[in-house]
């Protein structure tokens, strides 16, 4: 494909020049590609230590420690995908707490910090696909870790 190419979208009149950026689409079409994506994540603290993950190789920043969580899906209450992201991620239902935090994460990502509690048996088991391993640490063992995710570190130090 060569640049700059016109690209007609769905809605009539409405064109995007790769080249030239946005100055030539639309304000309801700017609204759809350039909305604020947002994400959740928990924070199950049992006994002082935290539950946190290793990524998988397979995900964004592979093999980054972080506490799990994840985006939130359209007409998805942020309680919602927290329960829906810590199934799918370490295989746990959990009862949301409360917020705790909110921050500006990369790509400019709004990311809400929860509290969870687990229910059931609470044996976190790791998605390959998502998780490599889980661990329990303090928050003086995660702060000591390079390659905890920045994000994560600001929230660990946020009070101090």
């Amino acid at each position: 494909m060569r640049f700059p190419v016109r690209i007609k979208t769905r809605l009539r009149g409405c064109y995007f020049c790769p080249s030239q950026g946005s100055s030539i689409v639309t304000n309801h079409l700017k609204s759809h590609l350039f909305a604020q994506r947002e994400g959740v994540v928990g924070v199950i603290e049992q006994c002082g230590r935290f539950l946190v993950i290793r990524r998988s190789a397979h995900v964004i920043a592979p093999r980054k420690l972080c506490f799990p969580g994840g985006g939130i899906e359209a007409g998805e209450s942020q309680s919602v995908a927290l329960c829906r992201e810590l199934m799918e991620e370490i295989s746990v239902e959990v009862i949301p707490g409360e917020k705790l935090w909110e921050s500006i994460g990369r790509s400019n990502t709004k990311v809400h910090w929860w509290t969870a509690v687990i229910t059931g048996d609470g044996s976190p088991r790791a998605n390959p696909k998502e998780v490599e391993s889980i661990f329990w640490m303090t928050r003086e063992e995660l702060l000591q870790q390079d390659d905890l995710l920045p994000g994560n570190r600001d929230f660990l130090t946020r009070d101090q």
